[in-house]
């Protein structure tokens, strides 16, 4: 079995992959909000969050600039046999675009050495 990882600054299209993922037969699917540490930089570098007077750490200060900003990407995960691992790379594909360009997305694969209660799902 393997992980397979996506994340992408494409907060738009995170639900369509997520969907497509699927529908190609993966078991599950898990999307989870980003917030890059660059684009938090960004943010608060360009004064567009305010950072409260009393901040006890750069964590602190970061959890509330995190707290107070726009959904910026997605982080999709899915466990999944061997051989379905290059039809997810090619739905993420179809959707962001050739993934070694700039910005379209991060994908990686790891091995999964046990998995408990991945389950495939059947869609009536």
């Amino acid at each position: 079995m393997k992980l397979v990882i996506l994340i992408t600054g494409e907060v738009e299209h995170g639900l369509a992959i997520a969907e497509a993922w699927q529908k190609a037969g993966a078991p599950g699917v898990t999307i989870l909000r980003t917030h890059g540490l660059y684009s938090l930089q960004q943010e608060v570098h360009k004064g567009n969050v305010e950072l409260p007077r009393m901040v006890a750490s750069m964590a602190a200060a970061m959890a509330h600039v995190i707290d107070h900003m726009e959904e910026k990407g997605h982080l999709l995960i899915s466990v999944v046999e061997d051989d379905m691992v290059d039809t997810l790379i090619d739905e993420a594909t179809n959707i962001l675009g050739d993934l070694t360009l700039p910005n379209n997305g991060v994908l990686f694969v790891l091995p999964v050495d046990r998995a408990v209660g991945v389950v495939r799902h059947d869609r009536k």
